[in-house]
């Protein structure tokens, strides 16, 4: 048993550094000859595990996949491009829409009609990207197909050459001005590639990694928190009672503790892996920003609140535990221990409930089969090891304090936090439906009236029906009264527009503040590469490199809850020349520009298209955001940055390439 729990530990937590550069999706294209003279172009694509490719028409979110044509002659368009595969549609919050991706696979079709005779047809498939981390820009897939046909019968096809545009390998040279009259000529040093000299100041710890190890922190301490619910504490008489007769071999009785808390990881884990199997991590992905599952979730919440509070009792079947109970003692040997640990899960259930199931709505979003499954495993271990311990020493419980008064201050304490997340998930159904009713100003009051409530229920001013009389207050529930008193106070800058770092992962999103009087934010001197390098050499700075783009969620965050922070915001506007590029602009160049790359020839046809190139050919890296500190003659001055809202490591990060610089 213990060789198993360590090796499922091992696979679940052996994460492999994820690399900069990241292609997650593999276009083929072909030209299909239909009858009666039509044909269709199919654009296959291959996507890895954790990204999706979003889907066509959508409005104000993603980049849409999109089928452009550059030159057709002896040809048409018939129809728009149609997707084909299994696609998901969910309410995207950090977008503030619903959208729509496909997972795995996708097809892409456009429908053509040939005229007949010679026919060509030049242009491409844009698409856009994106996993629970980051977003690639915009990327073209371009298809070059000409041949002959007969009017309504089938034709051959051959792919030839396009026409002829400039050819440029590293470096774009073209003339360009701003307002103040700065002109620069883009050169082959400012865009000559520098990946090497980045990975000479070491690579960064992979996002994927932390995001892991939080959702195991985020299980632990959801563990931690059930071992103090009035449900789990009944199973330690059982505990003391079990294992009491099974103490007189201590070599057996050591094994039986160690097989005990591995039978409680078991049951969790694979309750985690069962719901992720049966569901999918893509349709379990889905139901998490359902709204209708939101409101039941937020319902069951409320309930479960009503009930800590005292309205009434919610608990399983008695004859459920007692039978599994009475097997455990009728059941000698492992199994026996085994079905202890399961009446543990049984008999817990009501308080352990609405944490697991906040648990894995939580982690599901990261659309990935491993991430609920490393959530329960750190749920379970919390759980399991207290009552390992007492397994060992199953005297100690004997001297375990009684459940009364200082219980029922829990329950109340759980059943105020239920309904501080219940309204975070009514705020998700809020935001699908576009009632406006909870907008982030009224989410902010409900949050301030429930945590002062709950300072003054912890301070003994207001009662419930399980309470007891006795009017004192004890240090450690004082100081939880100030905690919540103090966490009230501090959200109500936020009714006037104040970011709340803490809070944001839970408030809707700043656009839904109708008053907002926050005007503190960090803007870009440039937001063209080469003029900014030219400002750059002139007054003697160093230059921070922003890749961002109009549809990257994570940059905002960084935005709003880093580059806001005094320190940071001093060093990127007193000492560094902020240039900001966008690869997802759509302005036109002045003419296409054809460049090599890895061998295959592409086209830059939009500035995003420009500066995606440049992050990709100089730095090595093409998702955002991604951040690097270079010199005004184009050499890193130390490791880049990617998304990591550590404000500390951020200043560090900062210093550090002035540093550099200075030397």
């Amino acid at each position: 048993m213990k060789k198993v729990l360590f090796s499922i530990c091992l696979l679940l937590l052996g994460v492999a550094v994820q690399a900069q550069m990241q292609d997650p999706v593999e276009f083929k294209s072909e030209l299909k000859m239909l009858a009666d003279g039509e044909a269709e172009i199919v654009f296959t694509g291959t996507i890895e595990e954790g990204w999706h490719v979003y889907s066509t028409n959508l409005t104000g979110g993603p980049t849409s996949a999109t089928f452009t044509v550059e030159n057709i002659a002896g040809a048409e368009l018939t129809g728009a491009l149609k997707p084909e595969g299994k696609e998901v549609e969910k309410y995207d919050e950090s977008f503030g829409v619903k959208v729509r991706y496909f997972e795995k696979s996708v097809k892409f079709i456009q429908k053509l009609k040939l005229t007949g005779g010679a026919y060509k047809v030049v242009g491409y498939l844009e698409y856009g990207a994106c996993n629970d981390e980051n977003c690639l820009p915009p990327t073209q897939v371009p298809v070059d197909f000409s041949g002959a046909a007969a009017a309504g019968k089938g034709a051959s096809a051959q792919s030839v050459q396009k026409e002829e545009v400039p050819v440029v390998t590293n470096e774009v040279a073209e003339k360009t001005a701003d307002a103040s009259g700065v002109q620069a000529v883009t050169t082959s040093d400012l865009w000559k590639p520098v990946i090497k000299e980045l990975q000479s100041f070491g690579e960064a710890t992979s996002q994927k990694d932390m995001s892991w190890i939080y959702i195991f922190i985020t299980g632990f301490v959801g563990g931690l928190l059930a071992l103090f619910t009035p449900c789990v504490w009944p199973i330690i008489p059982m505990t003391v009672s079990f294992f009491l007769k099974r103490n007189k071999d201590k070599k057996k009785g050591i094994r039986d503790a160690w097989t005990y808390g591995a039978s409680i990881v078991v049951i969790y884990v694979t309750l985690g892996l069962a719901i992720t199997l049966i569901f999918g991590a893509s349709a379990l992905n889905a139901l998490s920003t359902n709204a209708v599952f939101n409101i039941l979730f937020c319902l069951m919440l409320v309930v479960f609140a009503a009930s800590f509070f005292g309205a009434f009792e919610i608990t399983l079947p008695s004859k459920w535990s007692n039978a599994v109970d009475s097997k455990a003692e009728a059941t000698t040997g492992l199994l026996s221990i085994f079905l202890m640990a399961f009446t543990l899960a049984l008999v817990s259930f009501s308080c352990t409930g609405p944490i697991i199931g906040f648990l894995l709505v939580e982690v599901s979003t990261t659309g990935s089969v491993v991430a609920p499954t490393i959530g329960m495993l750190g749920f379970a271990i919390a759980l399991a090891l207290p009552f390992t311990f007492f397994a060992f020493f199953p005297t100690v419980l004997k001297s375990m304090p009684k459940s009364g008064g200082w219980m029922n201050v829990i329950k109340v304490t759980l059943g105020f936090l239920e309904l501080a997340f219940a309204l975070k998930f009514l705020s998700v159904a809020d935001l699908a439906y576009g009632w406006r009713i909870l907008d982030r100003e009224t989410f902010l009051a409900l949050w301030i009236v429930l945590f002062v409530l709950l300072g003054f229920y912890l301070l003994g001013k207001i009662k419930f029906p399980h309470d007891d009389e006795d009017t004192k207050v004890s240090v450690p529930r004082f100081f939880m009264a100030l905690a919540s008193l103090a966490f009230a106070v501090y959200m109500v800058p936020g009714l006037w527009g104040a970011p709340l770092k803490a809070v944001s992962a839970f408030a809707p999103p700043m656009w839904t503040q109708d008053f907002n009087l926050y005007t503190k934010e960090v803007h870009a001197q440039f937001d063209d590469y080469e003029l900014g390098m030219e400002y750059a050499r002139r007054q003697g700075k160093p230059v921070m490199l922003d890749f961002t783009g109009y549809g990257c969620v994570n940059c905002r965050k960084m935005e709003q809850a880093v580059w806001t922070d005094a320190k940071v915001s001093n060093l990127i506007q007193n000492d560094y020349v902020l240039i900001t590029l966008y690869v997802d602009k759509k302005d036109l160049l002045p003419e296409p520009i054809k460049v090599m790359e890895n061998g295959r020839e592409r086209t830059l046809r939009t500035v995003g298209d420009k500066w995606s190139y440049l992050q990709r050919v100089k730095f090595g890296a093409n998702a955002q955001p991604f951040y690097v500190l270079i010199d005004n003659e184009g050499n890193p001055l130390n490791k880049s940055y990617s998304y990591d809202e550590d404000i500390a490591k951020y200043v560090d990060f900062l210093q550090t390439g002035l540093d550099n610089y200075k030397d």
